[in-house]
């Protein structure tokens, strides 16, 4: 037995068959759902794999997963895991000219997708020209484009096609496992994970709180020999990595993964109440903040008293909005994570986290921070950027002019140079500027999106902000705020915001520029969009101009 994510799976499965491995809630508040246990699980993965098999899916090739939450995504991902096809993540907010994009950098053979996705899959196949097999999970209205006339098979006839058994070949742990970035300051990227490396760096080992695996028999040992009665809610979309590598550390250790098709906040406390959900997993301010808005109003008093764990990944929980859940959660630990997509887990942000101090981050023995130049760690006190080494992925699919860039290796250990600017002091604590890509030159001196962006969500009045950069003739460039009020304030002016800012932040960090939008733009997960708010700020420059 391998460290291969299918070989892991199914050890769990033989220890504990009959346990219940999913709930999935697929309109929440109609009390529609599904329950499979891992034997189940186990089955239906192998259906839909022997009927990609039989469809001439080879091992190797590319199948792309352009789905909401629901059991398919997770049976789809497990179904390619053991069929050795690669699963690759699709954003299911593209368009037709980023789906074309996204299908043809990641070479996918294969597609699974929503019936709702329908006329914009059959709009970009015919420039995609290596997709030669999909499958529809539901069926399209009957006026959707090339609904009907799209050649692909439903998901119901695939399942039912294939051989409940296994019967698959050897796996390696060198099997492929590419997650694509958002994209949300570039094109989106493929990044390219060997299993075991993924094992882990994304999923601990099989512990997160504790000890790694030793040997890979030992992760179903573990699970044999313990209990069930833990129950994770990855809430996020499951198309961003840190939502699917959630599932998949529920599963090594052989408990129980509560999904919704959509985050709706009040459904999700009505779920943490109903399932006993142990530990929930969302991302940032923006899936947070309704969080704290429903418990404060239609449901108070929510029976939270099995819920032991929050976690925020992928985009900072904010200091205001963390007092806040405290105070709303008392006994609830509340953790803001740190990693990406590229080096998956990089650490945890310290109590003392906020506006005053910095993102500070406990970050674990593999990260360093770097001279970007050298490579070599930077003293404390000096800026570098934040690396990781060990296990890494190997590179960026098809770019390896990127990869190169990205990827290194010294004393014979492969690493990886990360965006995050940052400082490390003495004691080995991890303060986090921000990605270099955003920083904002000002007059000389640089400004990170993200430690302004806390000073703004202390603001009373303000529900949500992202920072960015304005071309200015005098300073080169300026910082803008682009603010979404909370519901029910009242008008909010620039002086205003600088006077709070500035009990906060250096003077040359204040914003120069405020812009009130009636929604910020993020994407399903929760993470910025600030490409989207530069050009609103410039906008909204230029029409004052």
């Amino acid at each position: 037995m391998e460290y291969n994510l299918a070989d892991l799976f199914e050890s769990v499965v033989d220890v504990v068959p009959d346990r219940e491995a999913l709930v999935y809630v697929d309109h929440p508040g109609t009390g529609a759902e599904r329950r499979l246990t891992y034997a189940e699980l186990d089955a239906a993965a192998n259906r839909l794999a022997h009927h990609l098999i039989d469809a001439g899916i080879r091992p190797g090739e590319h199948l792309g997963l352009h789905l909401y939450n629901g059991v398919e995504y997770l049976q789809t991902v497990l179904a390619c895991l053991k069929a050795r096809i690669v699963p690759v993540n699709v954003n299911y907010r593209y368009v037709e000219e980023e789906l074309v994009y996204l299908y043809r950098d990641a070479d996918l053979a294969a597609l699974v997708f929503d019936a709702e996705f329908t006329g914009r899959v059959a709009a970009a196949l015919p420039q995609t020209e290596k997709l030669r097999h999909l499958v529809r999970v539901g069926t399209p209205p009957e006026d959707t484009p090339g609904g009907p006339a799209l050649d692909c098979v439903a998901f119901t006839e695939a399942e039912a096609s294939g051989s409940p058994g296994r019967g698959f070949g050897t796996r390696s742990p060198d099997d492929l496992f590419i997650i694509y970035t958002g994209g949300t300051t570039g094109m989106p990227k493929g990044v390219l994970w060997r299993q075991e490396d993924l094992f882990f760096a994304g999923l601990f080992g099989g512990d997160p709180s504790g000890e790694p695996v030793k040997r890979p028999e030992e992760l179903a040992e573990r699970v044999a020999a313990g209990g069930a009665g833990i129950t994770f809610f990855p809430a996020p979309p499951l198309m961003h990595g840190t939502s699917t590598l959630t599932a998949f550390i529920a599963l090594n250790y052989g408990q129980r993964v509560v999904l919704h098709r959509k985050y709706v906040p009040e459904e999700v406390l009505r779920t943490l109440e109903k399932e006993k959900v142990s530990s929930i997993s969302l991302v940032g301010d923006a899936m947070l903040r309704p969080l704290v808005d429903a418990l404060r109003g239609p449901l108070r008093g929510t029976d939270l008293s099995a819920l032991f764990s929050l976690s925020s990944s992928g985009a900072i929980m904010s200091e205001t909005v963390r007092a806040q859940l405290q105070e709303l959660m008392p006994n609830v630990l509340l953790l803001n994570n740190f990693g990406s997509t590229e080096s998956g887990s990089n650490g945890r942000a310290t109590d003392d986290s906020g506006p005053a101090k910095g993102f500070r981050l406990h970050v674990n023995e593999r990260t360093q921070v770097v001279d970007p130049a050298t490579r070599v760690p930077v003293a404390p006190g000096e800026t570098g950027r934040l690396a990781q080494r060990g296990h890494v992925p190997l590179g960026y699919y098809n770019d390896p002019a990127k990869t190169a860039e990205t990827f290194f290796e010294r004393d014979g250990v492969r690493w990886v140079l990360l965006g995050d600017m940052a400082t490390v002091d003495e004691s080995g604590v991890v303060t986090v500027l921000g990605r270099g890509s955003q920083c904002i030159n000002t007059g000389g001196e640089k400004v990170y999106p993200e430690e302004v962006e806390q000073a703004l969500k202390s603001h009373p009045d303000v529900y949500d902000a992202l920072v960015a950069g304005v071309p200015d003739a005098r300073w080169g460039n300026h910082v803008a705020a682009v603010v979404q009020l909370r519901d029910g304030a009242g008008t909010l002016d620039l002086e205003s915001v600088q006077t709070h800012c500035r009990q906060q932040l250096a003077g040359y960090k204040v914003p120069r520029q405020l812009v009130l939008t009636d929604r910020i733009q993020r994407s399903p997960s929760g993470k910025a969009d600030y490409r989207w708010a530069r050009a609103v700020a410039v906008e909204a420059d230029t029409e004052t101009a």
